[in-house]
């Protein structure tokens, strides 16, 4: 209540004593993000795809999650996607009224023809979001499995879904600005929803990101130190043997442990859906 006159020390004090509060209502919902994790690692399995759904802050991140799991886990980008109200242009300014459309979030499910093999997560930290309300209506009709995230108390009339997830982040430090605590909370379970699925889709190994796309210099490097650290190779011999790979961090590993070229390699790889640890078992 005092905020606007403590010292700046003082105030980031309370801020910070306000997101461990956010981690510790994500902890508390573990059983239902564990239920997300299995659902979305199935669907994904069987080629459907995991669909978020927000606006405003809650869009950005569905956005972000997304965008950050090609490169990481080398999967396509249509496998998870982020839709926010009121289109692209909402990621970098507030399109005002955007978020108040049932019919707008129905629209953009059927645009993106969500179905039976797909997951739809609405994200919405307030629960009422009318954009997010629409989105997850007309995902369920269609046939699609659900997850809904919110962070305050079930309430009457909230959406329908197979899936809740709702840490119970409290008030803000900025009275009702919810990309605090709320946002944290988001991010964190965006975070393990989609890292845990890959990990189940055998996307790592240990816990090495062994599927990582390559796209620039950084990537690169960390690729080769991969195969360096599961090989026992040198840095330099890393570098070449993923070239050999095309790039490919699970090929150069089973071609150096396995001694076979770049097709032999892919077929064990193959031979196994691709998980590394059940081809080295080979």
């Amino acid at each position: 209540m005092a905020l606007d006159t403590l010292s700046t020390e003082e105030a980031l004090a309370v801020m910070n004593s306000a997101d461990s509060a956010a981690v510790a209502a994500v902890a508390a919902e573990r059983s239902n993000v564990a239920r997300a994790v299995e659902l979305v690692a199935a669907s994904l399995g069987a080629g459907g795809r995991l669909i978020y759904f927000g606006a405003g802050t809650s869009g950005r991140l569905g956005v972000l999650d997304a965008s950050e799991c090609p490169p990481t886990f080398r999967c396509e980008a249509r496998q998870i996607q982020g839709v926010i109200a009121g289109g692209s242009g909402a990621m970098f300014k507030a399109v005002e009224g955007a978020e108040d459309s049932v019919e707008g979030g129905a629209a953009a499910v059927d645009e993106r023809e969500v179905g039976p093999a797909d997951v739809a997560m609405g994200i919405a930290a307030g629960g009422t979001t009318p954009f997010v309300r629409g989105a997850l209506a007309r995902a369920r009709q269609r046939g699609s499995k659900t997850i809904f995230f919110c962070c305050v108390e079930k309430f009457v009339g909230e959406p329908a879904a197979d899936v809740v997830i709702r840490p119970l982040t409290g008030p803000e430090v900025l009275t009702g600005s919810t990309r605090l605590k709320a946002g944290t909370a988001t991010k964190l379970v965006l975070n393990q929803i989609t890292t845990l699925a890959m990990v189940r889709l055998g996307k790592v190994h240990e816990n090495l990101m062994v599927d990582v796309r390559a796209t620039n210099e950084k990537l690169r490097d960390r690729a080769a130190r991969i195969v360096a650290t599961l090989t026992g190779i040198n840095r330099e011999e890393a570098m070449n043997l993923l070239d050999d790979a095309e790039g490919s961090v699970k090929v150069a590993v089973v071609m150096q442990l396995k001694g076979v070229k770049l097709f032999g390699a892919a077929e064990i790889l193959e031979r196994h859906g691709g998980v590394l640890r059940k081809a080295l078992e080979e």
